[in-house]
Parts: C-alpha cells; structure tokens; sequence
C-alpha cells in the first residue's frame, strides 16, 4: 500500500470517529434535556403552615437613666449613682448578672442655639437591656427602676424561649407536614396524577409578639398608688414547610 493510501485511510478513520463523537454527544444532550424536563414535569410543589397560641414565657426591656449637669464629670458621676442604684433594685427582684446587659453609654454637649452656639451642660445616658423569665416580677421591675432613678424604659417585648420552642416544635411540624400533603393530595386529585414521593423538602418557624410602654419621666415609689399594668397576651410560634412532591 502506498503512503498515499496510507494516509487517505487514516484521514477517513478520523473523520469518521469525529462524526460518531459528535452523535454520540448530541444523544447524551438530548437524553439530559429529556430527564429534565421529565424531572420537572413529574412534581408538585407544595407548602404547609401550622402555627399555636402560647402565653409568652420571656420578656426584654430596655431600661436607662439619662442625667444632664453643667460638666460631663458631674453627669457621668451622676449617671453612674443613679443607674448603679437602678441596677441594685433589679438585682434585689432576683435577677442575675447574665439578665442584665449594657446596651447603649454616651456623654455628649447640650448646645444652647440662641443667637450663637453654646454649650450650656452636658447630657450621660446608660441604658441596659434586661432579659428575664419572671414575667410576674415585670410590673415591679420597672417601678422599682423608675423610683431608683431611671427615665428611660421602653421596647418592652414578649417572645417564646428556645425551650418552650422546642417542645412545640415537633408537633408543629407533624401538622404543618400534614397540611402540604392534604393540598399536595387535592391538587394531585384536582390533575388526575398520583403522588409517589417526596424529592426535597425544607422548614422554617418563627414566632413573637411586641408591645412597647413608655416612661417620660421616674417617679418617686410612694407617689404610685397602683403598680403598673403590663399584660404579655399570647405570642403565636409558627411552623411551615415547602415539600417537592414526585407524581406520576
């Protein structure tokens, strides 16, 4: 055979190996399109809700002292008397070191804007973020507060602890589940397809409840003849799922 021939040979091995590469990925592109598409078409998204009504078990509020004196030394040291005397009421109720966070500290010029820019004192405040479990102790909490010297409380909120969470949160899901599958079967029924099983499925919860009371100025303990009312309500702790169901 000549090296002619030899050549034209291999030259046509080649090319036909090329086309035979080339159909066979086309096949296995057409066939990926294919399950795709088929993957697709053969599922139901669905999502499910349940939620409860529980009776908060966790309160967060924010208590401060704000003190205004002609020097910033004189309105720290002040500041510093009355929430010091603040923080021994709370600590007297029952709380704990770990209930009662410092939140926000500033000293800043109190300007006098008539006619020309003065500094006419200096404002201190210190706020603490108090967390606690005694919601029976709440009312005393911000009246011994006020009465020790704070004249900031505010954001007053009730939420559901991790643990109360906890043991709700199986249920939650057992009904939420329950529910994506009682629409997931309607729709099946509703398009004459039957579910066969469960491709993805995902969960996520919430819960909470806000209520805010404000005190514009502290008032001496003997001046309040009744003490404040604060009422927690319900908080309502919430469950759903989005479930990818396989019909056929």
């Amino acid at each position: 055979m000549s090296q002619e021939d030899s050549s034209n040979k291999l030259y046509y091995i080649v090319f036909a190996l090329s086309i035979a590469l080339v159909i066979m990925a086309a096949v296995l592109y057409a066939s990926s399109q294919a399950t795709s598409q088929q993957n697709t078409e053969q599922t139901i998204y669905m999502n499910g809700y349940a939620e409860n009504k529980v009776v908060p078990d966790t309160v967060s509020l924010s208590i401060g002292v704000v003190v205004q004196s002609p020097t910033s030394k004189e309105a720290v040291s002040e500041n510093a008397v009355l929430m010091s005397a603040v923080i021994d009421e709370l600590k007297a109720l029952g709380l704990e070191d770990k209930d009662i966070q410092t939140s926000y500290v500033s000293v800043y010029p109190v300007y006098n804007y008539d006619g020309k820019a003065t500094i006419e004192g200096y404002s201190a405040s210190n706020n603490v973020q108090v967390t606690t479990t005694m919601l029976d102790k709440l009312s005393d909490i911000i009246d011994r507060s006020t009465a020790a010297g704070a004249n900031q409380i505010g954001s007053i909120s009730f939420s559901v602890s991790d643990e109360m969470q906890k043991e709700l949160r199986e249920e939650l899901i057992d009904e939420a589940v329950a529910d994506a599958k009682s629409k997931a079967d309607m729709l099946a029924n509703s398009l004459d397809v039957k579910i066969t099983g469960v491709l993805t499925s995902s969960v996520s919860d919430s819960s909470g409840s806000r209520f805010y009371y404000e005190v514009a100025e502290s008032l001496p303990m003997e001046e309040s003849a009744v003490s404040t009312p604060i009422q927690p309500g319900e908080s309502t702790v919430s469950m759903s799922v989005q479930v990818t169901y396989l019909i056929e």
